[in-house]
């Protein structure tokens, strides 16, 4: 927020300086050395496997399978985000000008000026947006998309007859709409509280497994929103509304699988993002705004301007998200394709960027020095790229539905999601299921479409 918000330029760049040069300051916190010493070692440990390097052993159970194709794949987007970012910058200087700052843009003011041009293009009132998200009608719509796409049917347990970790959990039971076959339970645990983590996530507490008798799910979505005045509605942001989406993404991934031993329930670190991310596709759609986006006091549904501006301002700033992303992504495969003898990751990092054209007025969203997804153990390790993977998979699938006859809640494409993508979990290579879902692999055109960016020409 400082950074957005704060008219002292100078402040902004002191702040900036201090937070992205952390651990890069030549003194004992320094992890130049230390991230040298653990490319060395994955490298060797990989070598004695017999692999030609760290991502080539990391990404053989991945979707992607090989570095090659997690990099083909950023390289094919990084033209267009580079090209947005100049654009945002030349609206940020012309913003500067007219003010007469005297200025150019620099990192410490990209926040800032991008600030004044979301106002300026967009007049997004996030107060007036909140007054027509109400927790509970979200939590009914998304019990809504639920049953429309996976035939669930969300029925309250009676307090006190399922044992709860906390007063404000609630728990539903989860059956078949057809059969009425009992599937799980689902618990919502949705404030803040002293001692629970920030946050919000999906706890899964028991996987469906039948190799020694069937045996149903327990899930969890958990959230931290402030808890109200009795009787008073939870109103929350757009993001926020988003996000609650997308752990119900995860929940109805875990109510929904088939598979008959507990290690099949878990996936791939590029494609267990992608069904989550894809469920909040269902938060706009006329079906959802029209009954559950409504105002909490007129009850009237969100007017179809508002809408149209939420939409609009969702390709904002791409160029500068997109771009400060993909810098870390291509930086961790990078890393972890090179030969490391000898390596100074300091001179490296500035190497590889001047060669991909890094603009000057940003830098990748985690610098070497402090990238702890890749470098404080292995969960994110060659493996950065995902979270673009599973865009590439939510934009493609997402298309699918806004072609099909029914649209986002066409049946027969809702089968084939279920079937293919929800309900085999890590049975099947995600590759072979995506493409009995689609007819295809995925392309990268649809989110090119949904960034604003131009589809590149085949």
């Amino acid at each position: 927020p400082f950074l957005t918000f704060s008219t002292e330029r100078d402040l902004r760049e002191k702040v900036w300086r201090t937070y992205y040069n952390r651990g890069d300051n030549g003194d004992e916190y320094d992890n130049n050395a230390v991230i040298a010493d653990i490319l060395k070692l994955r490298d060797e440990r990989v070598g004695l496997l017999g692999y030609d390097n760290y991502a080539a052993w990391r990404l053989e159970d991945r979707m992607a399978k090989t570095p090659e194709r997690a990099m083909g794949l950023m390289e094919a987007v990084w033209p267009a985000a580079v090209a947005r970012v100049h654009e945002e910058v030349a609206d940020m200087q012309a913003i500067a000008d007219a003010e007469g700052a005297g200025i150019t843009i620099e990192p410490w003011d990209y926040r800032f000026y991008a600030e004044k041009v979301r106002k300026a293009k967009y007049d997004l009132n996030s107060d007036e947006v909140k007054q027509y998200l109400q927790l509970d009608k979200l939590r009914e719509a998304m019990f809504f998309v639920a049953g429309e796409l996976f035939n669930f049917k969300f029925t309250p347990v009676e307090a006190g007859s399922v044992p709860v970790y906390q007063e404000d959990v609630k728990v539903w039971e989860v059956s078949d709409k057809t059969s009425g076959k009992h599937l799980g339970l689902w618990y919502l645990d949705p404030f803040a509280r002293p001692g629970k983590r920030s946050g919000a996530w999906a706890n899964g507490y028991r996987g469906h497994t039948t190799f020694r008798g069937e045996q149903s799910v327990l899930v969890s979505n958990n959230s931290n929103f402030v808890k109200p005045a009795p009787g008073e509605p939870v109103l929350v942001s757009w993001d926020d509304a988003e996000t609650f989406f997308h752990e119900m993404g995860h929940a109805l991934h875990a109510l929904s699988s088939n598979v008959a031993y507990p290690t099949l329930n878990g996936g791939v670190r590029d494609y267990t993002e992608f069904q989550s991310q894809l469920l909040e596709r269902w938060l706009p759609t006329d079906e959802v705004i029209n009954t559950y986006l409504v105002n909490y006091k007129t009850g009237e549904p969100m007017p179809a301007d508002l809408v149209a501006k939420i939409k609009a301002a969702s390709t904002f700033n791409q160029g500068f998200a997109t771009t400060e992303y993909l810098a870390s992504a291509l930086m961790d495969m990078k890393y972890h394709t090179v030969d490391p003898a000898g390596i100074n990751p300091d001179a490296f990092e500035k190497d590889t960027l001047d060669a991909l054209g890094m603009p000057t007025e940003l830098v990748m969203r985690h610098r070497s020095t402090q990238f702890g997804h890749i470098f404080d153990g292995e969960g994110y390790s060659a493996g950065y790229y995902g979270y673009m993977w599973a865009d590439v998979l939510t934009s493609d699938a997402a298309e699918a539905f806004a072609e099909a006859p029914g649209g986002f809640y066409d049946k027969a494409l809702a089968k084939r999601l279920v079937e293919n993508l929800f309900a085999p979990r890590n049975s099947v290579d995600p590759a072979d299921a995506y493409r009995a879902f689609r007819g295809r692999d995925a392309e990268i055109d649809a989110l090119m479409r949904d960034r604003g960016f131009p589809v590149p020409a085949k």
